[in-house]
């Protein structure tokens, strides 16, 4: 290679380096500001997942992990593009069974199943079985619930499956206290398993940071996650 070659490649390297690192940057202040603008429904959570895109209908988002020093948020790990319902973020309020969307809102994480017996997690966690189902037929009385072994609904997730997508499947606790018939469940962070990777409704991301969210989060900081259209959670939910 001779010397305008190698000096064509190293400034296409270093712009891109630059680029990234200027992505990165505007990535992470607009969590920070989601964090800032809905500051009175996070004041218990240490521990928060920002899940974001900028038009609601694109299937992808920016995922960035930020934890609490004294009243500062500050970012635990740099940010990644994430999976989310293959139709975007619903509006507000406006989620439904079936719409192929995630919701928009503050919500809880909840317990952590995976395929594997022991996690280095402090999170309440359990071994996934093939008898492990969450069922999403809105005319259950189970609907949105985990429920272990034989079920009269008519439609459910098997939390154990042939790919490794749920291999870590962690509950967003959208519509789960109330819940609310019809408007949408089974709603995980879990493993994306392709890309791109886009969802029924669920966040998804790869298995890498995966791991090092689980091995992070504590259930005793209240880990909670923030998602939807820049626009709306810009404005405060």
């Amino acid at each position: 290679m001779n010397f305008l070659n190698r000096l064509f490649l190293a400034t296409v390297l270093f712009f891109g380096i630059n680029l990234q690192a200027q992505s990165n940057r505007t990535t992470i202040k607009n969590a920070l500001l989601i964090a800032a603008h809905n500051k009175s429904k996070l004041d218990n959570c240490k521990q928060l997942l920002v899940v974001y895109n900028y038009q609601p209908e694109s299937y992808t988002a920016f995922f960035v992990a930020l934890e609490k020093k004294d009243t500062l948020w500050v970012v635990k790990q740099e940010p990644v593009k994430v999976g989310i319902g293959k139709n975007g973020f619903a509006p507000p309020l406006e989620k439904k069974e079936g719409d192929g969307k995630s919701p928009t809102g503050i919500f809880h994480l909840g317990k952590l199943y995976s395929y594997e017996k022991q996690l280095n997690t402090l999170l309440d966690n359990q071994q996934t079985t093939v008898d492990d189902k969450w069922i999403d037929d809105p005319d259950s009385e189970d609907y949105n619930t985990h429920v272990k072994g034989a079920t009269t609904a008519k439609s459910y997730e098997n939390l154990l499956l042939k790919n490794d997508a749920y291999k870590y499947c962690m509950v967003i606790e959208y519509n789960t206290n109330p819940i609310i018939k019809g408007k949408g469940s089974a709603i995980f962070f879990h493993l994306a398993i392709k890309k791109p990777s886009f969802t029924a409704g669920c966040v998804a991301i790869d298995e890498e940071n995966m791991r090092s969210i689980v091995s992070w989060l504590d259930l005793k900081q209240n880990p909670s996650i923030i998602m939807g259209n820049l626009d709306d959670l810009e404005n405060g939910l």
